[in-house]
């Protein structure tokens, strides 16, 4: 029998993994400023765009797994 989780408990965890996929995403992208600063910059700016890939696919996952209602 499976137990069935609440939606804080479901929110909680995917907090954690989206955490995770933050991190990456920002990891990434500072590499890419360190091969721009340190070699060449081709290939820093790729790097650096594959953490933007990375951290726009967390926004859309965000977006379409949660509801964003505006605060007055």
């Amino acid at each position: 029998m499976k137990k069935r989780l609440t939606k804080d408990e479901e929110f909680e965890i995917l907090k954690l993994v989206l955490d995770k996929i933050l991190w990456l995403g920002f990891g990434i992208m500072a590499f890419g400023l360190y091969q721009v600063f340190a070699s060449t910059t081709r290939n820093g700016f790729y790097a650096m765009f594959a953490g933007v890939v990375i951290l726009i696919i967390f926004v859309v996952i965000v977006f379409k797994e949660y509801e964003v209602v505006k605060s007055d």
